[in-house]
């Protein structure tokens, strides 16, 4: 008797789902026989075609008609669960952390320095995060005047750990179910791949946000002469393959920046004034960064097509 209550809400929830389901199909006149998302989507190509691609300021059409920027973020929506934490992810080499070893003070100047309001916490290495420490909870003590612990350390809160293959829709499940909105990206061997925020995955349905701590984007690839380029870290290694040269975008492991590509070539976070020698004979050359991730680097060209210059 026990099996037959507890089953008969989930079928009836079922049927009332499939009901709103129907009902929504009917509504906008799509076919019952091919999925929602892709009839939705389709729906929305059509009416871009025959409208032209109208109200781009962000503002609705004709009649409270969708404006082009609605219909944008229903596209990202209905492509959201593609994405794995990977994706996601902000890469390993542009991860802001502290080492669980620094002063009060060191710890209170990264903060003060990079702007963000919570920060891994690792000890000896990033593959090594034992948490992540919240600038609601510095605060207090900056404001009272109170003395900081011992150890502030104590003051640390876990965050998420996931694997690089979980749903991003199930990591924003995981946040919210937790109230953590802060994860770390887990690769096969247990390190640390990447970091994600709620923000990271809000962004990928209503795009960049940007608040009055971010900075003025600074171009991610730049010739400066004699063959040589600076690049951002982050810059895209497809787009160094087609702005640069393609074999350098030709690398086994997961990476998809150059900063990543840096970070595979010298096995560790390279310093600054260190020069990797790439397989195509292009040299990379760190220019800025700390010891937890670069920031910029220059490249230069082979030495055979120096001598062809």
């Amino acid at each position: 008797m026990a099996d037959s209550h507890s089953s008969a809400p989930l079928s009836g929830d079922a049927d009332s789902s499939s009901g709103l389901m129907s009902a929504l199909r009917k509504m906008l006149g799509l076919e019952a026989a091919r999925s929602l998302r892709e009839q939705l989507e389709e729906a929305i190509d059509e009416h871009e075609d025959e409208n032209g691609g109208e109200a781009g300021d962000g503002r609705s059409g004709p009649d409270g008609d969708l404006s082009r920027v609605e219909r944008q973020m229903l596209r990202n929506l209905l492509h959201f669960s593609d994405h794995d934490a990977d994706d996601v992810a902000v890469p390993r080499g542009e991860i802001i952390a502290v080492d669980a070893s620094i002063s009060w003070d060191e710890m209170i100047a990264a903060f003060s320095e990079n702007g963000h309001s919570r920060m891994p916490v690792y000890r000896d290495t990033l593959d090594s995060v034992i948490g992540m420490i919240h600038i609601k909870d510095v605060f207090p003590f900056l404001a009272n005047g109170t003395p900081p612990p011992a150890d502030w350390t104590t003051l640390m809160r876990q965050p998420l750990y996931v694997p690089q293959a979980r749903g991003a829709l199930d990591v924003l499940a995981d946040m919210r179910l937790n109230r953590v909105h802060l994860a770390i990206v887990l690769d096969e061997f247990s390190g640390t791949d990447g970091l994600i925020t709620i923000e990271d995955l809000v962004e990928e349905i209503v795009g960049e946000i940007e608040d009055e701590h971010d900075e003025t984007p600074q171009e991610l690839i730049t010739p400066i002469g004699e063959g040589m380029w600076d690049l951002d870290a982050r810059a895209e290694l497809d787009d160094i393959a087609q702005k640069i040269d393609p074999r350098l975008a030709e690398v086994e492991e997961s990476v998809d920046t150059i900063g990543g590509l840096a970070f595979v070539l010298a096995e560790a976070v390279p310093a600054v004034g260190t020069v990797l020698e790439h397989p195509s004979g292009w040299c990379i050359e760190v220019t800025a960064g700390d010891e937890t991730h670069v920031t910029r680097l220059r490249l230069h060209p082979p030495v055979a097509e120096e001598e062809v210059q």
